[in-house]
């Protein structure tokens, strides 16, 4: 029988997800289409865009639209800032720089805007302006997916809004475009509002004439179909790079940290985001020998007192400390420990990220609500709630941030009214809840771990 469902793509740092979904929110079909991350050094952070984020994008929709199914609309979502130079067809002719890459670094040295505020993306710009000239245009992620998908190179309002003081509110600001080397905004990709949509499929298979949804943001787009939307709750994403937002009840600025609006009303986000994610913890596993496709037991079989401290921060640290310049290093490590003990520290290096932030922030929350391809590695879950003393809530599905753009979809496609029902979507798999024997000794580690991040 066949299936009516929304498609929503979610281009991450290592690999473009997918999903597509029913009205329901159940996953018929998921993809993972992996990519390589340039980062050959701590500066560095890229895409080979052509490959990430369009080729990978058709193939990611071509997959879970493989069975009996009846698309009704399709959104990409990506991170936030990305830019690359294209040629006239659309198709990346550089690499696509990540947030974070240094060709995006304030030169004064000024850190800690959140990406809303930093100005990163118009340095990219002027990065790009200076090496391709005569690229036909400047896109980010998401302009070059719907090019792949739909034949427009367009993003939505609330990604445009990430690119201030690019965008003006109402279009792309001439004089900040100037300013960056580029003196026809026309080259920057088109802005659809909110739902609109920028044009029909036009990949053969079943999505094709679907309506395009001009795109999301990809923590956005978990946001909405996560669940933490009370306040005393904390999401947490677990990908490449670690997102903490805890929700609370009214706007608190706090040095290090960012405040953003919740896409649920009345609610507010305080934290923001920290190297100590998916590709820290990646990193330690390949260091330590354990296959990426296993989630390693480390509870049984260590003592809780027999565990060193990582300060993770192989290519510096954002969200709270906001310094590039930071490295990673390993503390107390002694004889007598092995790979399992630098593993499990590098997990516990994680939940104290997460601690360091609801502390700063003075919070007491309720729980975590985890969300992200992290969710499936239980040693990771189990280190989160010993080093933050908090119940894990993980996500039925953890590729929050396509389930999300799959529900924008909808809204596009006319099927939903608004976003604001997106949490009907959201759906719990299992707890996790913090070990009496291992919380503990976490809490002296923690100990260690914020004197020597404060030091």
């Amino acid at each position: 029988m066949t299936t009516r469902v929304t498609v929503g793509i979610d281009i991450g740092t290592t690999s473009v997800k997918a999903v597509a979904t029913d009205e329901h929110g159940t996953v018929v079909a998921r993809a993972r289409v992996p990519h390589r991350l340039i980062a050959g050094h701590a500066g560095e952070l890229a895409h080979d865009a052509a490959h990430a984020w369009a080729d990978n994008v058709v193939t990611a929709l071509t997959e879970v639209t493989s069975g009996d199914v009846e698309v009704l609309g399709v959104n990409v979502a990506a991170m936030v800032p990305s830019l690359c130079a294209v040629d006239a067809s659309g198709r990346p002719i550089s690499h696509g720089l990540l947030y974070g890459d240094a060709r995006g670094a304030d030169p004064s040295g000024a850190s800690g805007a959140d990406p809303s505020n930093s100005g990163e993306l118009t340095r990219f710009l002027a990065w790009l302006v200076e090496q391709h000239p005569d690229a036909a245009g400047y896109w980010p992620a998401q302009a070059v997916a719907n090019a792949a998908l739909c034949g427009v190179g367009a993003i939505d309002s609330v990604t445009a809004m990430t690119t201030l003081p690019l965008f003006d509110f109402t279009g792309w600001d001439p004089d900040v475009a100037a300013g960056a080397g580029l003196h026809e905004v026309a080259r920057l990709p088109q802005i659809v509002s909110g739902s609109d949509s920028p044009g029909m499929v036009t990949v053969d298979g079943p999505a094709r004439g679907a309506p395009m949804a001009g795109g999301t943001i990809d923590a956005f787009a978990e946001q909405l179909v996560a669940g933490a939307d009370s306040e005393g709750d904390v999401l947490v994403i677990l990908g490449a790079t670690l997102i903490c937002w805890a929700v609370i009840p009214e706007w608190v600025e706090v040095p290090g940290l960012w405040t953003i609006p919740h896409t649920a009303p009345g609610r507010i986000l305080i934290g923001g985001p920290s190297n100590a994610g998916g590709m820290f913890i990646n990193w330690a596993r390949s260091l330590c020998g354990v296959p990426q496709e296993r989630s390693p037991n480390l509870t049984d079989d260590l003592a809780p007192d027999r565990v060193p401290v990582w300060q993770p921060y192989l290519r510096g640290e954002r969200v709270p400390l906001h310094d590039a310049d930071r490295r990673a290093s390993i503390h107390d490590l002694d004889i007598g420990m092995d790979a399992d003990s630098v593993m499990r520290a590098a997990y516990e290096s994680t939940g104290f990220a997460i601690r360091h932030q609801l502390d700063l922030a003075s919070l007491t929350p309720n729980r975590i609500v985890a969300t992200g391809g992290g969710v499936r590695d239980v040693a990771w879950t189990r280190a989160i709630a010993d080093c933050t003393g908090l119940d894990v809530h993980c996500v039925a599905v953890p590729e929050g941030g396509a389930l999300g753009t799959a529900y924008l979809a909808r809204v596009t496609a006319g099927l939903e009214r608004s976003a604001a029902d997106a949490g009907r979507w959201a759906r719990t798999e299992r707890v996790v809840q913090p070990s009496p024997a291992w919380a503990g000794a976490a809490g002296h580690r923690y100990v260690r771990y914020r004197a020597l991040s404060d030091a």
